[in-house]
């Protein structure tokens, strides 16, 4: 089932968000699972979201590809919703119950 994944980054500034982004983007368009990825500033913080097409593959990537480059004293707060559909202009093939628009 393809989940929404809420990141709070507490403490992060944009340079720092900057720098994990440089260091992951490109990966991150090919790992398994990926649909999108956003982000902006809040007041305490940071906040980014993904779709993915499951809670596993985005935990997996996390632990193997973002964990290593954020910046020392940053503790992301993850939550998850699973989806009912997902609306993109691209064609997406999914191997769960998610209605794609």
């Amino acid at each position: 089932m393809a989940v929404l994944v809420s990141i709070k980054v507490k403490g992060q500034t944009r340079e720092g968000y900057d720098g994990v982004l440089m260091a992951v983007r490109e990966l991150v368009k090919k790992a398994p699972g990926f649909i999108m990825h956003c982000a902006h500033p809040v007041e305490d913080g940071w906040l980014v979201t993904e779709v993915w097409q499951s809670k596993s593959e985005s935990d997996e990537w996390f632990a193997k590809n973002v964990v290593p480059y954020l910046p020392p004293g940053i503790h992301p707060k993850r939550s998850y919703q699973e989806l009912h559909s997902v609306v993109t202009p691209f064609d997406l093939v999914f191997d769960s119950e998610v209605t794609l628009l």
